[in-house]
């Protein structure tokens, strides 16, 4: 099974490029963030052509997080990430899909740091860790899968000096992903290939693409269930060169059978 997740930054203004990558690469289920669509907005019926069912938590102009299936129905779980009832960005979908558990997630950004973006960044991971803590005590497959806004390394963000007061690199922001992986979660990138540098965004200004100067933000964190099932793992690095692209490529995993 190949999972892939997608921050489209904008899944109508970018649909062309959705749709070519999508026929390209047949990913079996994808998670897809930034809509930057209301609800009644999301294109279901050009996903349906695609061959793709969709259930999504859309968001006028920010947010907006998705899960596509080619075969599998899709369960969903939650809509929201659990512990703040008023917290009523559209970052979180959780659902049941082809056997696994699927958690696709867009964090907030933070920027800039300090302030309350920040706060509000550093208690959506807390909010996270609890409920991922939750997720592995049920014993059951799960993927963590989205745009973390978080390089958890140097080796994952070119220049990392120049990043040191950014909220993505801050000692706090990656003491908290820390946190979460030491769970019991294993980041499916790194484990195949632990010391290549790989990029997952690059900015739109000064030819961050063409000078491969990028940062590593989009992750797969797989529960102890996949040791044994993860196959492969890349970065469709190409789709970030096409026209009127996301500043985003696509990341994806294949799964073994379980």
């Amino acid at each position: 099974m190949k999972i892939a997740t997608y921050n489209v930054n904008g899944v109508n203004g970018r649909l062309p490029v959705l749709l070519r990558w999508l026929e390209e690469s047949a990913p079996d289920v994808v998670c897809l963030q930034e809509l930057k669509a209301p609800q009644e907005k999301f294109p279901e019926q050009a996903i349906l052509d695609a061959g793709y069912k969709a259930i999504w938590h859309g968001q006028k102009s920010w947010n907006g997080v998705a899960i596509l299936s080619k075969d599998g129905d899709i369960e969903e779980v939650h809509r929201a990430l659990p512990g703040d009832d008023e917290d009523t960005q559209s970052r979180f979908i959780e659902a049941n899909v082809n056997g696994i558990r699927l958690v696709c997630l867009y964090l907030p950004n933070g920027n800039p740091a300090p302030g309350p973006k920040f706060d509000y960044k550093l208690d959506w991971f807390k909010r996270l860790q609890l409920h991922s803590k939750e997720l592995l005590s049920l014993d059951i497959p799960v993927v963590l899968a989205g745009d973390f806004n978080v390089m958890p390394a140097e080796i994952d963000v070119y220049k990392p000096e120049r990043w040191v007061n950014d909220a993505l690199f801050r000692p706090e922001t990656r003491a908290a992903f820390k946190e979460l992986a030491e769970q019991g979660w294993t980041d499916a990138i790194r484990k195949l290939y632990p010391e290549e540098i790989i990029y997952t965004f690059w900015d739109y200004f000064r030819n961050a693409y063409g000078r491969n100067a990028g940062l590593r933000i989009d992750h797969f964190l797989l529960s102890r269930h996949f040791d044994e099932r993860l196959r492969a793992a890349g970065v469709d690095r190409h789709v970030r060169g096409w026209e009127k692209t996301s500043d985003h490529a696509p990341v994806w995993i294949e799964l073994g059978e379980g």
